[in-house]
């Protein structure tokens, strides 16, 4: 019996399906993301008690362990953020906006995949242009099989004929199915042409590295359902006008999602960032006002970065305030402690905030160095070189303890720095004995004042 055409409402941000259009989607509430698609209806389901069980409940503790086997990839920060290696019958979606380096990342580290048979389909440039970038990376393989393919079944019998070790797909959003009506990208075919290359990778063992677009909200194009469907979601992010990248986990079953890697863009290709935080500080021998130091983490691993601020009086009636790479709204906030709980008329005036690097950091910890920087800027006065600091400023104008403090001390001393101020109370149960940097407490923003400039 032939299936009855129907169509239905999809939504391109969440993958919400509605039998009707509406404006505004009832599950995310963006407006104007609903498009129509042709949909086959389901045949009638078999009655319950004519089924068969294939499966039956198993107690936890009768469960055989099996160890997981890694890949261990070329990219000593991928390896990191994968959780130790790629696992064997996972699948991996690599997200990032255009031009940031997603291609360039993947391509470099199968290409030097020396033990593995690889596939690499690309929807999007031709073989030429793949060869031309792997010449520019110097990476050359003899493993790594280059096909330029946009069809789903056509790219499945190239799978049967090569027989890959390793698939790697450019991008999802750019194949589809022959038996879905839409078009490329549509949320339909995303959904399906993930759910078959998933159904592969579990029956073969074969790991599969999908590389997606992403909207210009900055989350995953397509359906929800598809970060769902994968096994491990990595985005890939930086500013285009820097030559730093950063590797963040937001989803992975195999290992921890606090990871992340750092990269940084050359001429052959990405290099891996071993110590980041000598590369994101300045090694200027000459004092300048506005520059302080905080000790920062992203994910569990800290490292140091430099805060630059610029006050100056408002040169047109409404003072500016500008910010790169912190949020602006906790900055209006640390502005107004300052006003109130310090005495810094600061309302009349221009205030500048940098992250140097074209890093975005998001942790509480470097309000410290903030205000530290603007401070330093309004009394024009420099910051003593080998001071850092970290530390959580509350809305009264408190110093809160933040976590991991002995791991951003133990950063601090490795770079030479002599001096760290800390939240008061916050290295209860440490033992500071056999660290050689001066640890200074301080509980309010006028001790932080006074510690810096007195």
């Amino acid at each position: 019996m032939a299936k009855k055409i129907k169509t239905a409402w999809f939504c391109t941000e969440c993958g919400a399906e509605s039998p009707k259009w509406e404006g505004r989607c009832p599950q995310c509430g963006q407006w104007n993301t609903m498009v129509e698609e042709r949909i086959a209806a389901t045949t009638s389901k078999a009655p319950l008690a004519s089924r068969e069980i294939k499966s039956r409940p198993v107690k936890v503790s009768e469960i055989p362990h099996s160890h997981e086997e890694r890949i261990h990839m070329p990219s000593d920060e991928l390896n990191r953020v994968l959780g130790g290696g790629l696992v064997t019958g996972s699948m991996v979606l690599i997200g990032g906006e255009p031009g940031i380096g997603k291609s360039t990342l993947v391509l470099q580290n199968v290409l030097s995949i020396k033990s593995r048979r690889i596939l690499y389909v690309s929807g999007e440039e031709s073989a030429a242009q793949l060869k031309m970038r792997a010449e520019r990376l110097g990476r050359l393989s003899e493993n790594c099989y280059i096909v330029c393919e946009t069809s789903l079944e056509s790219i499945m019998d190239h799978i049967g004929n090569v027989k890959p070790q390793l698939l790697v797909v450019d991008s999802i959003q750019t194949i589809a199915s022959d038996a879905i009506e839409s078009s490329a990208g549509s949320v339909s075919q995303v959904r399906e042409c993930a759910a078959q290359l998933l159904r592969y990778s579990k029956t073969s063992g074969v790991p599969v590295l999908l590389i997606g677009h992403i909207t210009k909200e900055g989350s995953i194009a397509g359906p929800k359902v598809l970060e769902h469907i994968v096994d491990v979601v990595l985005h890939f992010e930086g500013d285009k006008h820097y030559m730093y990248r950063i590797l963040r986990s937001i989803k992975n079953r195999f290992g921890s999602t606090s990871e992340l890697g750092i990269y940084e863009m050359c001429q052959r290709g990405l290099r891996e960032v071993a110590n980041p935080s000598e590369m994101l500080l300045s090694h200027s021998e000459e004092e300048l006002s506005g520059v302080a130091i905080g000790v920062t983490l992203d994910g569990i691993r800290p490292f140091m970065i430099e805060v630059q601020a610029l006050v100056s009086t408002a040169a047109y009636g409404t003072p500016q305030r500008a910010v790169t790479g912190f949020d602006s709204k906790r900055m209006n906030m640390l502005l107004a402690v300052l006003e109130k709980r310090a005495g810094f008329r600061l309302a009349s005036k221009d205030v500048f905030l940098n992250i140097a690097g074209g890093i975005k950091v998001n942790d509480p910890a470097l309000d410290m160095a903030v205000i530290a920087a603007i401070m330093s800027s309004n009394v024009d006065l420099a910051v003593p070189r080998g001071i850092c600091m970290a530390g959580e400023i509350g809305l009264s104008g408190e110093i809160r303890p933040v976590t991991r403090i002995e791991q951003r001390i133990i950063e601090a001393e490795k770079l030479g720095m002599s001096s760290i101020l800390i939240p008061r109370g916050n290295l209860k149960g440490i033992d500071t004995s056999k660290m050689k940097i001066r640890c200074i407490e301080v509980a309010k923003v006028e001790e932080a004042f006074k510690a810096l400039f007195a």
